[in-house]
């Protein structure tokens, strides 16, 4: 019988490529590391891998058996499944990772529902950019994160996670109140060029939010001229309230607008991304995720009914 945690160990080494970035993934040593997958060569009498020097590389049948892993992973995880639904309701606790810009929107609200609907859940929070919560999904340390998608990025599928989209949230063009784009009707698309002249703030460098952002504005013909940067949108809007400067901020993100500010809707082709719920594949069904699955979709509704922030009064977008 092969050792479930070794597979998964030779999975994520397929992955990450190096044994120590396993180790730091799993938070042990890399010669913990190395110690169990030469165990796991024990145990098929295949050679998994090739090592030269400290370095290490997959065989061909180092790759096979990590890809035979995740449907193994997904199979035990609809055995969870299972077992939960027999107990037939929702209890103990629920760990959820969520990004920063959706915690005050659906996190929060989330907590509420589930406390009120099911007593018994303990919803624990923690606040993680999709790099950080789908690896904590994986290996269990989340049950469920919330996670978005840039359209015009190439982001793959993640691998032993299912996703599913929750709500569209388009970039709007924020931008001084004295800005030439800043005239007429409120709800008229700013084409991005009418923002090529003006200094910028946009999220930090390595950022999918900055990479989506650089990547719009080079369709469009130009190279933002990047004056702040930082991770924060309400941050964000703070320093272009102070410094003049524009900004892309999503829809979810456009809460508490400084009155020197507007928000306008961008022209097509516009930047926006997808916010999606994630779970571990075949573990949707497992009461406490079905349950938070089911007030997702109720709050999803909820945030797209709510006014475009460029029909609202600016002081309380």
């Amino acid at each position: 019988m092969l050792d479930l945690r070794r597979l998964i160990l030779l999975r994520d080494l397929a992955e990450h490529g190096t044994v120590t970035a396993v180790a730091e993934l799993h938070r042990v040593t890399a010669s913990a590391v190395s110690q169990q997958l030469k165990q796991l060569e024990s145990e098929t009498g295949v050679r998994l891998l090739d090592r030269d020097g400290r370095s290490v590389r997959l065989t061909a049948a180092g790759h096979a058996l990590a890809a035979d892993t995740e449907p193994v992973l997904a199979a035990l995880e609809r055995a969870r499944a299972r077992l939960g639904a027999l107990a037939g309701h929702a209890a103990g606790p629920f760990h959820l990772a969520c990004f920063t810009s959706a915690l005050a929107p659906l996190a929060a609200p989330l907590c509420q529902a589930l406390e009120r609907d099911h007593p018994g859940l303990r919803v624990h929070i923690t606040e993680a950019e999709p790099e950080t919560s789908l690896p904590l999904l994986r290996h269990r340390r989340a049950d469920l994160a919330l996670v978005y998608r840039y359209g015009n990025l190439a982001t793959p599928d993640p691998a032993g996670v299912a996703t599913r989209v929750l709500l569209h949230d388009p970039l709007y063009a924020v931008l001084p109140a004295g800005h030439p784009a800043a005239d007429g009707p409120a709800a008229t698309p700013v084409p991005l060029t009418a923002l090529a002249g003006t200094p910028w703030v946009t999220a930090a460098e390595g950022t999918a939010c900055r990479e989506a952002v650089l990547q719009a504005c080079r369709a469009a013909g130009f190279s933002p001229q990047v004056r702040h940067t930082c991770t924060d949108f309400a941050a964000m809007l703070a320093l272009a309230a102070a410094g003049g400067q524009v900004a892309l901020v999503p829809r979810l993100a456009l809460t508490g607008l400084p009155p020197a500010l507007r928000a306008r809707p961008l022209a097509d082709p516009a930047p926006a991304r997808t916010i999606e719920v994630a779970v571990r594949q075949g573990g949707a069904d497992e009461p406490a995720v079905a349950a938070c699955l089911a007030a997702l979709d109720g709050l999803a509704r909820t945030e797209s009914a709510r006014p475009e922030p460029c029909r609202t009064d600016s002081r309380t977008v």
